[in-house]
């Protein structure tokens, strides 16, 4: 079928971020957000700024260095132009996030909260500061002055400095009365992690008090600097973000972890990618520095506000006030399963779902540690993408190895920024006798999966769980995920076989039920859309709902786009990343989508084709990029148990309907929130309360 000419077929990937970004930026403004929680979301902003320029930028940046337009990839523009789009988009987000947080700071006083700075202090908090700096600040100062070092200093990634200019006293010379000119030193103040950022003067009056620590550093500057004679002193903040790719050796002597180990260890040399500065730096300064650095115009100047590493606002301190944040959500238990019982026994006799947070995580630990005990229990296969850091998941496989289980853990050791945890555990389980597997050289493997082997009556049994997300305790509990627990043998057989691949990777297995990437899962889904144009082309019921997080595979927006022109309607729902364009005459008029934040991370991959009035419901792994369909081991579970079925059709239906936390997704990216004369859903909310029906019934 020939495509219709459009102008723009497609969102360019890094720019639809950004525009997500900008949605996480608007929970920071929504009045219907808690006030402290609303300064949390300008950290969680943030953050994930410094991880996209770690990532994203730095990969664009590899183009343009190699000398490459990277049009092809980029679809369109080339890498150079791509980089000063999004250096700009960033000053305006920047510029904007800084307007935000003076305007919450000053709602924070009509809750008697103030944040003071070096110049606000008043003589009762003076002896307080001047003690905290010395007992509990000063030790973890990193003080360079910069004047005598031939070599600069190496700036960490992320980490907060104070570019310091003192002036000196001037001095009269010998043989004159005439003063010298005013020498000048030059300084770089490390903010130290391990102190909170965020310090606590004694309240007053029932006013509570907050100053920054770099606040107090710069209110202590006589003290650290008490060596120098200087008549002035200047502080302002900059920052440094690096390249993340993790880049290999060749040394066949190494094993894998030591590899990873050695690439994580390494990342800290990255190349400079964003430099951000204080603006109102004094100009010599700055000089100074970028050319002692060596930063040159390739790389993404950033004249920025008085505070960096502003993502340390996710942990601004309640101060007891907890009308200002998001109150803890309840987990519920799961109508028919309970923690205080066998769990195998019951998951044996049907199929149950877990959507945490809603859900208590609970189930899948339990799950883990009664076949940690269980004498009936064989063996256990996982797959871990990222644990928490101290992960109940981890102990439960190492207390079955220590009961005699055969217990095998495909760990991937290069989930991005969790290397180092990762490894860590690795050793651990190591050492304990679990058996590990590093994964498929060139795939990542980004499935969750487990599988059991119980002795039933003289037979091997099999039961698991298949999730859209982490085995971690720490994120479950603000990610929104789908986990399946089944003894469904077509479906666990065929995962068992996945396993088998992590350990004979030359060979591809085939798969009835399960979609698998790398191998499977693009072409399956191609052929499901397919069956929905077919459909629709015969007047049969025909549909496509998606949940992802990314949507930016361009062969599946293709894919999407002609099945919109052969009349099949499609809604998607995608948090991120959505290169595709809903509501064009000609390309995707019968396609809808949004996005939406709120105060957990949409995080679920969900598939429903209509299959003609049957519908086909899958959870899966993979989101529609090209990393996940081409380049990574996914797992795509189909759903056969019809209530649970129905149960995901009905969460997908009160996202869709959400008319408070949901935006439209169009060409233009404006982030326009959907409003409507219907009654008042945020989904979040809504989907708690059915889950709460649900154990009424």
């Amino acid at each position: 079928m020939l495509k219709t000419e459009v102008k723009n077929q497609y969102i360019n990937r890094e720019l639809s971020w950004l525009q997500f970004n900008a949605r996480v930026l608007q929970e920071a403004t929504d009045t219907s957000v808690p006030l402290i929680q609303r300064l949390r979301f300008i950290g969680i902003f943030s953050n994930n700024l410094d991880e996209f320029f770690k990532v994203r930028y730095a990969a664009i940046k590899r183009i343009d260095q190699a000398g490459k337009d990277g049009k092809n990839v980029l679809k369109g523009k080339t890498a150079s132009e791509l980089l000063d789009q999004i250096t700009n988009i960033v000053i305006k987000q920047q510029s904007e996030s800084l307007k935000i947080i003076k305007t919450i700071t000053e709602e924070l006083k009509q809750h008697d909260i103030y944040i003071v700075d070096e110049q606000q202090v008043t003589a009762d908090q003076d002896q307080f500061i001047r003690k905290y700096f010395v007992n509990k600040v000063s030790p973890a100062l990193v003080t360079y002055i910069l004047n005598d070092l031939e070599k600069f200093p190496h700036l960490k990634d992320s980490v907060a400095y104070l570019a310091v200019k003192l002036v000196l006293q001037p001095t009269q010379t010998k043989d004159s009365n005439e003063q010298s000119q005013s020498e000048k030193v030059y300084a770089l103040i490390e903010i130290p992690k391990s102190n909170d950022r965020f310090v606590v003067l004694p309240s007053k009056e029932g006013k509570q008090y907050i100053i920054m620590l770099d606040d107090l550093i710069r209110y202590c500057m006589q003290i650290n600097f008490s060596i120098f004679n200087y008549q002035s002193a200047s502080a302002h903040m900059i920052k440094i973000t690096r390249d993340a790719q993790l880049d290999f050796d060749n040394d066949f002597s190494k094993s894998f972890i030591e590899k990873i180990a050695t690439s994580v260890k390494s990342r800290r040399d990255g190349e400079p990618v964003r430099f951000v500065y204080d603006k109102t730096i004094d100009e010599d300064t700055l000089r100074f520095l970028m050319n002692k650095m060596g930063i040159t115009t390739t790389d993404s100047i950033i004249p920025g506000g008085r505070y960096h590493n502003r993502r340390d606002y996710m942990n601004f301190p309640d101060l007891g006030k907890n009308h200002l944040i998001y109150q803890p959500l309840l987990p519920l238990p799961i109508p028919g399963l309970r923690l205080q019982g066998n769990l195998l026994d019951k998951i044996a006799q049907k199929d149950f779902l877990q959507y945490t947070p809603y859900h208590t995580f609970s189930y899948t630990v339990k799950f883990l540690r009664e076949a940690a005990i269980d004498p009936r229990v064989k063996t256990i296969k996982i797959t871990i993408y990222r644990l928490a850091d101290i992960s109940h998941i981890a102990s439960s496989l190492i207390n079955a190895a220590k009961n005699g289980k055969k217990v095998t853990v495909q760990i991937e050791l290069q989930a991005r920024f969790d290397e180092a945890a990762n490894i860590r555990y690795a050793e651990k389980m190591q050492r304990e006798g679990i058996r590990l597997i590093f994964g498929v050289p060139g795939l990542k493997v980004h499935c969750k999966a487990c599988v059991i082997e119980r002795e039933e009556n003289g037979k091997i049994k099999r039961y698991g769980f298949i999730s859209t997300g982490n085995f971690n305790e720490s994120t479950a509990k603000i990610y929104t995920d789908y986990t399946l627990f089944t003894t469904n043998e077509n479906i666990l057989k065929e995962t068992n076989k996945v396993f088998k691949f992590f350990e004979i990777n030359y060979k591809v297995n085939r798969y009835k039920h399960l979609l698998v990437s790398p191998h499977y899962t693009r072409s399956s889904l191609m052929k499901l859309i397919d069956k929905e144009i077919a459909n629709s082309k015969v007047g049969k019921p025909s549909g496509i709902q998606l949940k992802l997080n990314s949507l930016s595979d361009y062969d599946m927006i293709d894919k999407l786009y002609e099945a919109s022109r052969a009349g099949v309607k499609t809604r998607i729902i995608v948090r991120g990343i959505c290169s595709l364009i809903p509501g064009i005459e000609g390309m995707s008029e019968n396609i809808e989508g949004i996005s939406i934040v709120d105060k957990f991370l949409e995080h679920p991959r969900l598939y429903i084709f209509e299959n003609g009035g049957n519908p086909k419901v899958y959870i899966s792994s993979a989101d529609w990029m090209r990393r996940n369909l081409d380049r990574r081991v996914e797992i795509s579970c189909p759903i056969y148990d019809q209530d649970i079925k129905q149960e995901l059709i009905d969460t997908f239906e009160i996202c869709w309907n959400d008319n408070v936390k949901a935006r439209k997704l169009s060409e233009d990216q404006n982030n326009q929130y959907i409003r409507n004369d219907k009654e008042k859903v945020r989904s979040q909310v809504a989907t708690y309360d059915y889950y709460l029906q649900k154990l009424g019934n």
